[in-house]
């Protein structure tokens, strides 16, 4: 969301802005409703004094017997006059926030400019890539040998793009998110939160998912929406607050299950794990102070890395190009793990910058001690990282010929001390 003050101001470098990301001028169009609604309110504001004027005249003639009916049918046009100005400001305004809500953040200086992901930066590639001595099979190939990923079942149940997790497999998602949690915080910091799973519409316009993103939600009868990921009640905790800079950066941690309708991947990734409906995910999320978000960023983006590092799960990052990144995104760091079965590199944390950009919709603030003034927060938000991803990459990197997987040490103390997962284990 943007300030209309600041693209009065800026115009050139909103419109900048916006073909960076290929789209066209808006700050034409912005501007001419700002114009409306500033007129619209200085002259409900001018007739309003001019109203205040005339009663006192009332009032001074009728106190001296004199005739005030003229000036009172003056009163009585300008009360009139003033609800038509009041409702074309408000009309004005109401279109004006519309169309700010329907434009994405501007990417930052440093973000590489293209049209999609053929123009992202890799930034570093960490860990060796494993020589396999047989052809590697994907996870859905291994899984299903296992006898312990049932993805008929679950279309029996639920339909398409969801999983049936069983025994071994089933517990090594659950250590996985485990082993993430106590990892980010007792080593990175972060607080732990058990979120609500169902949000307001009012939520979800505050992180920027409505109103651009309704198909891709899943809405309630009731009125409530499922959480596509808990960077929404998370980012959520600091909306319509006012919070002391000196707590600032706030750092919260969540493992929950995301829903998402995939409206737009329809062909894509149709079969295995890599694109459901429902799955797991680590979220981490930043209200940090506007002059360290920056900073903030490059924690947030190692706190993720940690996590394959520990797993020793080869990976890149990348920064995404003003063609790739997101919505409310001003830079993005994308990580992406090896996934030796596909033989390619495979997103499974984006960790991302987005300024005070979700904060003005929330109206998130922050303040120093004893000072009147406020400014808005800057969110981060990350994954830390995707559950049932890092779940695919560990079954792929770590598979044997015969079939079974090998599970990493950092993650044996979670599987009670299983090192290996075989068939019907």
């Amino acid at each position: 969301m943007f300030d209309p003050k600041w693209i009065r101001d800026n115009p050139d470098a909103f419109d900048s802005g916006r073909r960076r990301r290929g789209l066209p001028p808006l700050a034409e169009a912005v501007l001419a409703l700002d114009t409306r609604r500033r007129t619209a309110q200085t002259a409900w504001q001018e007739m309003q004094a001019r109203r205040n004027e005339l009663s006192k005249q009332v009032g001074q003639l009728k106190a001296k017997g004199g005739d005030a009916s003229a000036v009172m049918a003056e009163v009585a046009a300008l009360k009139d006059q003033m609800a038509g100005a009041e409702l074309d400001e408000q009309q004005a305004a109401r279109e004006l926030e519309d169309l700010l809500a329907q434009q994405p953040n501007l990417p930052a200086a440093e973000v590489p400019d293209g049209a999609d992901e053929s123009a992202n930066r890799v930034e570093r590639e960490i860990g060796q890539r494993r020589n396999f001595a047989f052809q590697p099979r994907q996870h859905f190939e291994l899984g299903e040998a296992l006898g312990l990923m049932d993805f008929a079942t679950a279309a029996k149940i639920s339909g398409a793009r969801f999983v049936v997790l069983k025994g071994a497999l089933a517990r090594l998602e659950r250590a996985l998110g485990q082993f993430m949690l106590d990892m980010h915080t007792t080593e990175h910091g972060y607080t732990e939160i058990n979120p609500p799973f169902l949000v307001r519409d009012v939520s979800l316009y505050g992180t920027g998912n409505l109103p651009k993103f309704a198909e891709d939600l899943f809405r309630t009868e009731q009125g409530h929406y499922l959480i596509p990921t808990s960077e929404v009640p998370l980012t959520n905790i600091a909306a319509d607050e006012i919070i002391d800079e000196a707590r600032l950066p706030l750092r919260f941690t969540a493992l929950t299950p995301c829903f998402r309708s995939e409206a737009g991947a329809a062909g894509r990734d149709t079969r295995g794990m890599i694109r459901q409906h429902q799955f797991l995910k680590v979220e981490l999320v930043s209200i940090a102070h506007p002059d360290e978000s920056d900073a903030e960023h490059q924690r947030m983006t190692k706190c993720a890395e940690n996590v394959l590092a520990r797993l020793e799960l080869p990976y890149r990052v990348v920064t995404l190009s003003t063609g790739d990144m997101g919505f409310a995104s001003q830079k993005t760091h994308d990580i992406e793990v090896w996934l030796p079965g596909q033989g390619m590199f495979r997103e499974i944390s984006s960790c991302s910058n987005c300024g005070e950009f979700q904060a003005r919709r929330m109206k998130a603030r922050c303040r120093k001690p004893g000072e009147k003034g406020t400014r808005l927060v800057h969110t981060l938000n990350g994954s830390g990282v995707a559950v049932g991803r890092a779940l695919i990459a560990v079954m792929e990197n770590y598979q044997q010929e015969d079939g079974s997987v090998l599970i990493p040490a950092a993650l044996q103390p979670y599987m009670n001390g299983l090192e290996v997962i075989k068939a019907h284990a």
